[in-house]
């Protein structure tokens, strides 16, 4: 069958969309399903070492988020915001800058947060609208950055909270520029007592990019190939899925990040090559999962390529219907809301 963009669109009540955090993490609801079925029970993260069953392997992305977005003005005067995506370079920065006016080669910045300030210079400019910004030798501008708050988490600027809430408590890895949000409701209490019913954890990479921000287009859709995003499988997780398998348990990835991970490392007999690299999978209805045997995850923007995984490993209408349930029950939206577990 062929799909547009349009059959993954519904209906979302602004309120429905979370704008603080639940505390603690693992209080946040969930909308348990089967993958091929209905929908299970209503119940709460906290309820996953019940959920899940001894033998199972759950796996985490372990990437961090960097506080990647600056705020300061133009040389010439003007608000600037920028959005910095990785290093390119000694002392350069791709970034996403937002100002009034065209941005140009050569044009300056400077960035401030409290007391400290960063002077930056626009080196190259993309089609795609990324920048390269050099800074002063040395300089560490994330050392004046903020938590890159999607834009639907409505208030001025990240606080104090956000720093320590839109980062998984098992992130070690930095390079995101957005949190794999699935893994926000976890807490370190839950590990442990996830361990001590019998589930295993294991960890992949996969380092949230620019990609996020875009809407996704028809091409890409009918393509089947998404932004590229760096990741790392470890071998100790290679491992860890073939002893899963070989005890008959179940491999449940936490997040749709992690699934591509599994995915992009799968072999048809359901293990996976360690490995690092940058993927451009995209996963639809119509893909194959080889790896994945459950989900848990957050509630996606309508025409996303997460809507679209979710909607590959469990069927467009199921996944659009259980949507349609969530919004009822007033389950909370997006990356500070609540998640559902397809099992």
């Amino acid at each position: 069958m062929t799909w547009n963009l349009d059959d993954f669109d519904y209906e979302l009540p602004e309120e429905r969309i979370a704008q603080q955090a639940v505390e603690p993490r693992d209080r946040a609801r969930l909308l348990v399903a089967e993958r091929r079925g209905g929908i299970v029970e209503h119940a709460h993260v906290s309820d996953l070492p019940r959920l899940l069953r001894p033998g199972d392997l759950l796996i985490g992305n372990a990437t961090r988020v960097r506080p990647a977005r600056l705020r300061g003005m133009k040389g010439t005067g003007g608000k600037a915001e920028a959005l910095l995506l990785g290093p390119a370079g000694a002392d350069r920065y791709e970034a996403l800058v937002r100002c009034r006016g065209r941005l140009r080669e050569g044009q300056g910045f400077v960035f401030e947060r409290g007391a400290r300030r960063v002077e930056a210079r626009l080196e190259a400019l993309a089609e795609d609208g990324r920048v390269v910004l050099s800074f002063a030798p040395g300089a560490d501008p994330y050392a004046l950055g903020e938590m890159p708050l999607p834009p639907y988490i409505a208030r001025p600027t990240a606080d104090r909270q956000d720093e320590e809430r839109y980062q998984t408590v098992f992130a070690r890895a930095p390079g995101s520029v957005a949190a794999p949000t699935a893994g926000l409701h976890l807490t370190a209490a839950l590990l442990d007592d996830l361990r001590a019913a019998g589930v295993g954890w294991a960890e992949v990479v996969l380092h949230v990019g620019a990609g996020t921000f875009r809407p996704v287009t028809e091409d890409a859709l009918h393509r089947g190939e998404l932004h590229a995003e760096p990741f790392e499988l470890p071998a100790s997780t290679a491992e860890a899925i073939a002893e899963t398998r070989a005890r008959g348990g179940r491999v449940v990835a936490l997040g749709t990040t992690t699934a591509r991970v599994l995915e992009s490392c799968a072999r048809d007999d359901g293990g996976v090559e360690p490995g690092a690299g940058e993927t451009r999978l995209f996963l639809r209805p119509g893909s194959r999962l080889r790896v994945v045997d459950g989900l848990l995850t957050n509630f996606h923007l309508p025409r996303s390529s997460l809507l679209l995984l979710v909607a590959a490993f469990a069927g467009r209408d199921r996944v659009l219907s259980w949507y349609r349930e969530a919004v009822a029950r007033s389950y909370r939206f997006y990356s500070y809301g609540d998640a559902m577990l397809i099992l």
